[in-house]
């Protein structure tokens, strides 16, 4: 379809052409040959799959995820998120603002 788009006005023009010519060709074959003119050609038919098949093989499908999920070990709970004490939080605070302090006196904007 991209590539229809990407078609200067000529050559639409002479693939119209080309189209009209295969068709009066065909026309004119239909009626030496005594054959219908219309002569189409239809896309492959589609193969569907019956409700019993789709239900089987989604009971195969459960059935080997089941057998995937049963060789794993169980799962452990999720560790509980660690938290820093007020003592901690406190040191890093103080050893931040003491960079800060330095960096200002030596004039610097940035550490």
């Amino acid at each position: 379809m991209s590539n229809l788009l990407s078609l200067t006005t000529k050559q639409l023009r002479r693939a119209a052409d080309l189209k009209e010519k295969i068709e009066a060709l065909n026309t004119e074959l239909a009626s030496i040959l005594g054959t219908p003119a219309s002569v189409s050609v239809k896309a492959p038919k589609k193969r569907g799959m019956s409700a019993a098949g789709r239900a089987a093989v989604a009971a195969a499908q459960k059935a080997r995820w089941a057998k995937i999920k049963a060789a794993k070990p169980a799962a452990k709970a999720p560790a509980k998120k660690r938290k820093m004490s007020a003592a901690g939080r406190a040191r890093i605070s103080a050893a931040a603002k003491a960079r800060w302090a330095k960096a200002k006196e030596a004039g610097k904007k940035t550490l």
